[in-house]
């Protein structure tokens, strides 16, 4: 038997998932751009997409919901200059895709009838990270009941302690296609998985809640016993932990941020302010900056979309380009943005491989994919021992961020109070205030300890969330203001 190349087969998978069932092929998409490319009109995609979803919920030891859905349909884009235009239904019909065709040619030059030409086909390179299976089908529901039922035993079975246990199992299979005005034929099967895990603990009348949980671009059966352990024992230590929690004191003060996770804070303060858009029009902190110190020596910035299995890589983004890894502060230099194809035509530069939208109903823009610090050279305990008086966060709930200002604000759902290098007790109720550019400016130690988050994180901008990822080694900022509750 002869395998398929990999970037031809997710093509003929979309092409017979999206197309060929609705009397459609690449002709029909050739015409159908054709009719946008009035002048006036700089470019015009057309993005397919089918989406199969399925979620269940374990609480008080009872699978008490389930979820199933697909969804499908097209959305049409035309691009003059800065302005956009777009459509998009749920109907793949011909007739629907040429009614949609019509729609956003408008913003091209009114009156005029002369059309562009469609450029020759091309199949877009594309990455091979992850497999083109269906998650959903990877499990059979008793295994997926079975699988959430064994979450909620591990967990009690962990403390005595603990008193209920949540658990939700969701899977989802992805198929796109992309055709764009130059030619450009792209597609991409994607699976995403995730576990989560919630438990809540009760001592002496106080009851106080944890969580673990994680997951990527595989199929459900990657839950074995060792991950689901893991998990349980992230979520259990968690709540075990803020049963011990006191008031976390305020003012400034150095704070050390764990491994992994705590680069939601990364990604928030300093992530967004790096997307093209916002910085082709000025409203960033970081405008205009490239080529210039915008953080302290030994602080490297990357931008992955190419990691395998990952939440946030991608094959194509949802433009037909290949994902990039890209380096946005170097040294402490910055290097770059990230880009969708409007922000970099308009700012003169490629795109970066992240072009994403939340589904074919929404248009794309300069989204992040997998974001992380590279790690140094310092030994994590020895950054933990060099606090006199501080704070050490493992962990962070949500958080804001003001891209023109940069200014943040995060919750830590775990923290320490340390004093002398010591880890002296748990706090709750630290808030973390700061400016993300002078935050960079003030990292002093960086630990040599890399590590990415597990997979939970889902990114919202502009009303789209879109799942992605967050990594960093432990890390020493001095001088940021800690909002407490002591």
């Amino acid at each position: 038997m002869i395998a398929r190349e990999p970037t031809l087969a997710r093509l003929a998978v979309a092409q017979d998932l999206l197309l060929s069932p609705y009397g459609l092929d690449e002709k029909h998409l050739k015409r159908a751009l054709g009719e946008i490319l009035v002048p006036g009109v700089d470019d015009a995609d057309l993005y397919f997409q089918y989406t199969r979803a399925e979620g269940w919920s374990l609480e008080e030891g009872i699978v008490k919901t389930g979820s199933f859905s697909i969804d499908q349909g097209v959305g049409v884009r035309a691009v003059s200059g800065e302005k956009t235009a777009f459509a998009y239904s749920d109907d793949l019909s011909w007739t629907a895709l040429l009614d949609a065709a019509h729609s956003v040619r408008a913003i091209g030059a009114q009156g005029q009838s002369l059309k562009a030409k469609v450029g020759a086909r091309k199949v877009a390179k594309s990455r091979s990270l992850y497999a083109g299976l269906d998650p959903i089908a990877t499990l059979d529901s008793s295994e997926k009941v079975a699988l959430l039922e064994k979450v909620e035993r591990l967990a009690k079975a962990k403390d005595p302690r603990v008193v209920q246990v949540m658990a939700g199992l969701a899977s989802e299979y992805d198929v796109v296609l992309v055709a764009r005005a130059d030619g450009t034929l792209a597609a991409d099967v994607r699976p995403l998985a995730r576990l989560s895990v919630t438990v809540i603990a009760e001592q002496g009348g106080r009851r106080e809640v944890g969580t673990g949980g994680g997951g990527g671009r595989f199929g459900l059966d990657r839950f074995d016993d060792a991950l689901l352990q893991e998990y349980v024992d992230d979520a259990v230590r968690a709540a075990l932990t803020n049963l011990e929690s006191r008031p976390a004191p305020a003012g400034q003060m150095t704070v050390v941020l764990g491994p992994g996770w705590p680069g939601v804070l990364l990604h928030e303060a300093v992530g967004h302010g790096l997307e093209g858009d916002f910085n082709r029009k000025g409203s960033s902190a970081f405008s205009g900056r490239i080529g210039q110190r915008v953080a302290a020596k030994g602080v490297t910035v990357l931008d992955d979309g190419t990691i395998a299995d990952r939440r946030g890589s991608l094959n194509v983004d949802d433009e037909g380009c290949a994902s990039q890894k890209n380096v946005l502060i170097e040294d402490g230099i910055l290097k770059g943005y990230i880009q969708d194809s409007l922000n970099a035509r308009l700012m003169g530069v490629a795109p970066t491989g992240n072009g994403r939208r939340e589904s074919y109903a929404h248009l794309p823009m300069p989204r992040m994919t997998n974001t992380y610090m590279l790690g140094g050279d310092r030994d994590p305990q020895e950054i933990i021992a060099s606090i006199k008086k501080g704070l050490y966060a493992t962990n962070f709930g949500g958080g804001q961020v003001d891209i023109t200002s940069g200014k943040f604000v995060f919750s830590a759902n775990q923290a320490w109070w340390v004093e002398n290098g010591k880890l002296l007790y748990p706090v709750k109720g630290a808030t973390i205030v700061g400016s993300g550019p002078e935050s960079l400016k003030k990292i002093t130690m960086i630990g040599n300890d890399l590590a990415l988050d597990s997979g939970v994180g889902t990114c919202g901008k502009d009303g789209q969330s879109v799942p992605v990822g967050v990594g960093q080694p432990t890390l020493r900022i001095d001088g940021l203001t800690v909002g407490g509750t002591a």
